[in-house]
């Protein structure tokens, strides 16, 4: 087993590892099909050998050319470590800076095999959310943030170190940029090719920016989702014997089942793959599991009389769960399905995002490599299935939504029945999680913040979980409006109950939802717990690209703006920009993540708090820009907004004598 030390110490040449190719017992990304030409096979192959030295070359490109044959992409499996690949105690890491030491400690997260949906293809989350594009640039990159000082910044090009360049001690230790693709070559078929050659990568939102938290990033999110669904749709504030369908339980949506159970409803979520579904299952967060739709239907019968709290794993396609339900309702007259989403990776809809019901997985994967066109109309017709099942349930008491993953634009694209007439673009027959849940969220300033206790200790993270509530009690106690205030409260029952459901996967870490002010008054009690020792390492601040500022996503999260600007992205580079020179640690810009490749830009950040009073000013300022540049945009009209928008429409209609 490779220490730290020699992790750190550039990539192993002398002697070269042993190739162990792919690991017996771990998942594995679907083989790609990027339909390369000889001479572009041959431009993949020399952009993988420019990171070895001549000699080392030679032996190197049979193999990386087998690889590229094989899975179509170069992973570099012979590179994959040998060490145990975790967040480890950031005084470990044999670095010249804090800053370094932290940043590894969050790459190593993202990679842990706890954490990581394909560990060993570097992919975190959604299917296709990269770290790295390959093991090189993994090892390298680890290298020179070990040598790295206070006056230097490493640049990241989509995976790729370029290296440590002269900057200043106020800069960013680290900026990444992610598949920044000319806009008119930013598709889906011209990214397979990019990821091919080695020159692109898809970093999802926080896989690439080395921010992801495990699968509790997105439970708060979920829960928020489904309680304020209940509130909307079904008119209850008590979810209890309500059941809400859905599907996978990967990456991100494995929250899905955690997140069933804190809200007190009946969770049936359904997954093809039964790694995936197990691994939820061992974890925790997956309280049973079958493979037979009989007994699926018969627990959730039973859990809804009883009102009993259940996440229940269904093993096998959600297509034949909606088309279940239907039956069941037409034989019986019971409507047995309160809500309903889609969490799988739909933005990746044609290598492995969404599997068709018309074949089980592996046979579905071998297609997949096989003749991708056939399997692409598989995968359509799939859709179009599942959607006629969901419209007929919902002329009954039933509500779906989308939940931000691109399946009704991918369902839409497919044929199938999601139009809603008169409307834009961006909406369809059923609206956005963002449309009529998260975008008032948004309008008030919350979203996902989070911070990571790097030192590696359960009691550190306690800690702050003390401190945020101490915060967010004072901040309310200081005055605020009926709806901040009920936000706040959501928060804090979140905080003082996030212990009892064993939310952490990975790196010590914690998300929640708060506005601009909780953010800094939370960030500068931190700062001085460390100064003072009552933390004992630094906090990684960060947050998820999908916030407040962050993101540019007309399927998403701006799809409930309505002046007209919902397919630009200024915000979100304005958001990188403005983060890197008012403090953050670190910072990146992504073409890709949520909705897919092309129909998104988001930007992030790392802010390290180490108890210094340069760290405090950092997070006063750069906390106030990073919320404050998605608040700064009235004219925007997000969805508290559009009453508004819709008076002056009438009033221009009345004045053209319409």
């Amino acid at each position: 087993m490779s220490s730290l030390q020699e992790l750190c110490s550039g990539l192993p040449l002398r002697p070269l590892p042993e190739n162990r190719g792919r690991w017996a017992g771990v998942p594995h990304a679907p083989v790609r099909t990027p339909g390369l030409s000889p001479a572009e096979e041959q431009l993949a192959l020399r952009n993988a050998l420019r990171y070895f030295p001549p000699d080392v070359q030679k032996l190197l490109a049979p193999e990386f050319a087998q690889e590229l044959r094989l899975y179509g992409h170069i992973y570099m499996y012979r590179f994959s470590p040998r060490i145990e690949m975790r967040a480890y105690p950031v005084q470990q890491y044999p670095c010249r800076t804090k800053a370094a030491a932290a940043i590894m400690h969050m790459i190593m997260n993202n990679l842990d095999p706890a954490v990581a949906q394909f560990p060993q293809e570097l992919v975190t989350y959604g299917g296709n959310g990269q770290v790295f594009s390959n093991w090189a640039q993994f090892w390298l990159t680890m290298s020179y943030l070990s040598q790295m000082t206070e006056e230097q910044t490493l640049v990241m090009y989509s995976g790729h170190p370029l290296g440590l360049f002269p900057s200043s001690p106020g800069a960013p230790r680290l900026v990444i940029t992610n598949g920044m693709v000319i806009p008119n070559y930013s598709s889906r078929e011209e990214y397979e090719k990019l990821f091919a050659l080695g020159v692109t990568m898809y970093g999802q939102m926080t896989a690439g920016s080395y921010c992801y938290i495990g699968p509790q990033g997105i439970v708060h999110g979920t829960v928020l989702t489904v309680l304020n669904a209940g509130r909307r749709y079904l008119g209850v504030e008590d979810l209890a014997g309500k059941v809400f369908v859905t599907s996978g339980l990967g990456g991100m949506s494995g929250a899905q089942a955690k997140a069933s159970v804190i809200v007190g409803c009946i969770g049936v979520i359904a997954e093809v793959d039964k790694a995936a579904l197990m691994k939820r299952h061992q974890q925790g967060w997956l309280m049973e599991v079958t493979d037979s739709l009989d007994q699926c239907i018969k627990r959730l019968r039973e859990a809804r009389k009883t009102k009993e709290v259940l996440s229940l794993g269904y093993h096998g396609n959600v297509v034949d769960l909606w088309e279940r339900l239907v039956q069941e309702l037409d034989k019986t007259g019971e409507l047995l399905v309160d809500l309903g989403s889609d969490q799988t990776s739909c933005h990746n809809p044609f290598n492995g995002g969404y599997y068709p019901v018309q074949l089980g997985f592996a046979e579905a994967q071998s297609l997949m490599a096989s003749d991708p066109a056939t399997f692409k109309k598989l995968v359509q017709e799939s859709l179009r299935r599942q959607v006629s099942a969901i419209n007929r349930l919902a002329k009954e008491k039933f509500f779906f939504w989308d939940y931000g993953n691109a399946f009704l634009l991918e369902a839409q694209r497919a044929g199938a029945d999601v139009e809603k007439k008169g409307a834009e673009k961006t909406e369809f027959r059923y609206p956005s999680y963002v449309q009529h849940i998260m975008g008032d969220i948004f309008s008030q300033g919350f979203g996902p913040f989070r911070w990571v206790c790097t030192s590696g200790d359960p009691q550190d993270l306690a800690v702050t979980d003390q401190l945020a509530t101490s915060v967010l009690e004072k901040v309310i106690a200081g005055g605020v409006n009926p709806a901040v205030k009920l936000q706040y409260m959501d928060n804090i029952r979140w905080i003082r109950e996030a212990a009892k459901h064993r939310l952490v996967v990975g790196s010590q870490a914690r998300i929640l939802y708060s506005d601009q002010k909780g953010r800094v008054a939370i960030a500068v009690a931190f700062n001085q717990a460390i100064a003072h020792g009552k933390i004992k390492a630094p906090v990684v601040l960060s947050r998820d690209h999908h916030d407040v500022s962050g993101t540019d996503s007309p399927f998403r999260e701006t799809s409930n703006i309505y002046d007209g600007s919902a397919f630009c992205a200024d915000m979100a580079v304005q958001n990188f920009v403005g983060d890197a020179f008012r403090g953050a640690t670190w910072v990146a810009l992504h073409n890709g993540g949520g909705v897919g490749w092309g129909e998104v830009m988001n930007g992030g950040f790392g802010l390290v708090l180490d108890g210094s009073q340069e760290a405090e000013q950092r997070a006063k300022m750069m906390l106030g820009w990073d919320v404050s540049n998605g608040d700064g945009w009235p004219a925007r009209c997000w969805s508290g907004n559009q009453k508004a928008y819709e008076i002056i429409c009438e009033t221009m209609r009345g004045e053209q004598g319409l």
